[in-house]
């Protein structure tokens, strides 16, 4: 069984008992969680089964959710077992509800460890533990390959070093047999790989017309198991960090303050954002790059650089058609790609903020979009 293992000592190697899933110390918990499970019951309602295609992509859904509940449940007996842990957060059904606190990592009301700032949630762990000089965030999924979990990781990383520098930030990933790509995992990162999971005892209960009472609820408490509250986070100011970024990014002879932008500092705070904003184009110079793209309200379009998961950049063009009502304009084979922007996300925050703060000199013409594109494409 494929088991990626840091380079650096310190982390244990994986339980017997995660590994066969064994989950007889469990009693009935993984019934005390929330589940989103609606849709899927719908599907059974309309006579949808295994067979499918809409009945296995949200039985899959609802399997990951089961998956990181037990992977969680038995990571906390795990740390009963391993005192070099020194603070495991405490999540879920083992946690009175509460609600998440705003630039602050909390746990939300559905049991979940976020990081949010306003009313946005941008970070999200599935569990998070301390030893003394180290922090691992975990990733309990059932992807079939973990390709798409890199973009992912490096955001959740980089804010974890901003607000945790003294810490070494690392990552564990507790992943199904017959997973692919465990070799190209960065080094940061350890990989367990567990038998192949099933919900469907955890189904079967929930969607029962009368389920059965459950066992009563096995609480695990200890002195390594802690709320947030006793974490020092340190200070994170996200907006004026974006605002610091658009500012430091330009140079009076030039359009981009290259050293700047790809400095270890910067390129953290990239990881973490995504997207960093370097300026904005009128209406008229917009049209003059993206004739075909309609701006019928001749709205500013604001301008970012984009960090994709493989370390490319690309340009993004964000142009607003009302408050909440944003395009995302990029260009694919020399053509201009629009999508619509969620309008309860952190972008359309972000415009508004950026909208308040740039000036003249942020102002990009197409000519200078050619040269952040020579520039973007030398790194």
């Amino acid at each position: 069984m494929p088991i990626r293992q840091n380079k650096e000592p310190g982390l244990p190697k994986i339980s017997k008992a995660i590994t066969n899933l064994d989950d007889s110390e469990l009693g009935d918990n993984l019934l005390y969680y929330d589940y989103h499970i609606k849709h899927l019951l719908s599907l059974v309602k309309k006579g949808l089964g295994p067979e499918d295609d809409a009945y296995i992509s949200a039985f899959r859904s609802f399997e990951g959710e089961v998956f990181e509940n037990y992977a969680y449940e038995m990571l906390l007996r795990y740390v009963k077992q391993h005192p070099y842990i020194k603070k495991f957060i405490v999540k879920g059904p083992h946690k009175k509800r509460t609600k998440a606190r705003p630039n602050a990592l909390s746990v939300n009301w559905k049991g979940q460890i976020v990081y949010r700032i306003k009313r946005n949630e941008i970070g999200e762990f599935d569990a998070l533990f301390f030893t003394d000089t180290e922090l691992y965030f975990v990733e309990m999924t059932l992807v079939g390959s973990v390709t798409n979990l890199r973009k992912r990781m490096r955001k959740k990383r980089a804010l974890l070093q901003t607000l945790f520098p003294d810490y070494k930030i690392k990552a564990l990933l507790i992943l199904n047999e017959g997973v692919t790509g465990i070799s190209t995992l960065p080094d940061y990162a350890t990989a367990w790989v567990t038998k192949p999971y099933s919900a469907r005892k955890v189904f079967e209960w929930l969607s029962a017309p009368k389920r059965r009472k459950r066992k009563p609820f096995r609480r695990i408490e200890g002195k390594q198991i802690v709320d947030t509250d006793v974490l020092k986070v340190h200070p994170f100011r996200y907006y004026n960090t974006l605002g610091w970024i658009l500012n430091k990014s330009r140079v009076k002879k030039g359009v981009l303050n290259a050293s700047f932008l790809f400095s270890k500092t910067v390129q953290r705070y990239h990881d973490l954002f995504v997207k960093i904003y370097i300026g904005y184009m009128e209406p008229e110079d917009f049209a003059e790059l993206f004739p075909s793209v309609a701006n019928p309200n001749r709205a500013r379009v604001y301008v970012a650089v984009e960090k994709e998961h493989t370390g490319r950049y690309i340009l993004n063009f964000f142009l607003p058609h009302a408050r909440k009502n944003l395009e995302l304009v990029t260009e694919k084979n020399g053509q201009p790609h629009s999508v619509k922007k969620d309008p309860f996300g952190v972008t359309v925050t972000e415009i508004s903020y950026i909208s308040n703060v740039v000036k003249e000199r942020h102002r990009l013409t197409p000519r200078d979009i050619e040269t952040v594109k020579a520039k973007l494409a030398q790194q």
